[in-house]
């Protein structure tokens, strides 16, 4: 899904995630996948450029492993004259945890750059889902 370059992008984008969720994954879960993404897809607006057409693109999937499904999202956007990392952020500063939230929360994450810009994802391990009867892409 694409969301605009702006801060209501990251609203879309959580509302979106939670409706096409909230059925498969247990709820600890979906709000952990919730934070991340509103936190990647904020990062986005506020660090990077936006995509042609001021936009970033969102995505998210569940994949086979042999321990179950693992959820991976991901937020496309311009780039940046600086890449995302964890910073250290004082005890009075207003920014500057959200990738440490990130790292916290979901087992792996990482960055992928090419000639158009840059994703940021992150996984989440295999867990069990709540319907039998979804069958995740691989």
């Amino acid at each position: 899904m694409v969301v605009p370059h702006h801060p209501a992008g990251a609203r879309l984008a959580r509302h979106r995630l939670a409706g096409e969720l909230a059925d498969v994954v247990p709820p600890t879960l979906l709000a952990d996948l919730i934070a991340v993404l509103a936190e990647l897809v904020g990062n986005a607006v506020r660090h990077a450029r936006p995509l042609p057409g001021g936009v970033v693109r969102v995505a998210w999937r569940l994949r086979s492993s042999a321990e179950g499904a693992v959820i991976q999202l991901g937020v496309t956007d311009g780039g940046a004259s600086t890449g995302p990392r964890l910073r250290t952020a004082s005890a009075d500063a207003a920014d500057g945890r959200g990738l440490h939230i990130v790292a916290g929360l979901a087992t792996r994450w990482g960055v992928e750059r090419d000639g158009m810009g840059q994703r940021v994802w992150a996984e989440f391990d295999p867990v069990p889902t709540h319907r039998p009867d979804l069958v995740p892409a691989g």
